[in-house]
């Protein structure tokens, strides 16, 4: 990695963009209101997996192909659109409660809502441009394997952001508990969750490669 210096600008620009609004935060937020804080720490704990997926792309030069090959990056692109929006509507379609918490079977089990929260960061190819760019430019010659050192950045990037997304998967949970004894507001923050997931698949079907 790189120096002293280097290294706490580093720190301050991971957290400033884990704060930031994204999709990412988004999505937690909707899970852990809708689902529960299980749900929504589980759903934390697939993007960050995305996020360790991402920056082995990016240490090891795969992610360069989303960069270079317009059709790799439409095809990463349409898949992942298709899937959140997919999501979206099964969610606006199903008729279940929103009770947090409820391990009834209409509950996606933990394993699904980890699987969910991989392959909504997974398949986002901004995301995968974006490490490309970000983690190349705290590294240094000088302190050996570049790899190694964006291998390292990418983990201490994905430690800072399970810290926070579990931290908002705990608050909002708390919301969740409280609106799952409001049937009548519970109903339209379950529909707005679903639709928060479709229109986060439209802007990344309409995202473009620079």
């Amino acid at each position: 990695m790189t120096d002293f210096y280097g290294f706490s600008i580093f720190v301050v620009a991971s957290w400033a963009l884990i704060v930031t609004p994204g999709p990412d935060l988004i999505y937690v937020t909707t899970q852990s209101i809708a689902r529960g804080r299980k749900a929504g720490f589980v759903s934390a704990l697939g993007i960050t997996a995305g996020i360790f997926f991402h920056t082995m792309f990016a240490a090891f030069g795969i992610s360069v192909i989303l960069q270079t090959s317009a059709f790799a990056f439409f095809l990463i692109k349409i898949t992942g659109a298709f899937y959140l929006i997919y999501l979206g509507i099964k969610g606006l379609r199903d008729k279940a409660p929103l009770l947090p918490g409820n391990s009834h079977t209409g509950q996606p089990t933990s394993f699904k809502i980890f699987i969910q929260g991989l392959m909504s960061n997974l398949f986002n190819p901004k995301v995968a441009l974006f490490f490309l760019a970000f983690l190349p430019q705290f590294t240094s010659t000088d302190l050996g394997y570049i790899p190694l050192q964006i291998v390292l950045l990418g983990s201490i990037f994905a430690f800072f952001c399970i810290f926070f997304l579990a931290g908002i998967s705990y608050f909002s949970g708390n919301l969740g508990n409280w609106l799952a004894k409001q049937p009548l507001l519970a109903k339209r923050i379950k529909r707005f969750s679903a639709t928060i997931m479709i229109f986060l698949g439209l802007n990344i079907a309409t995202s473009t490669q620079r």
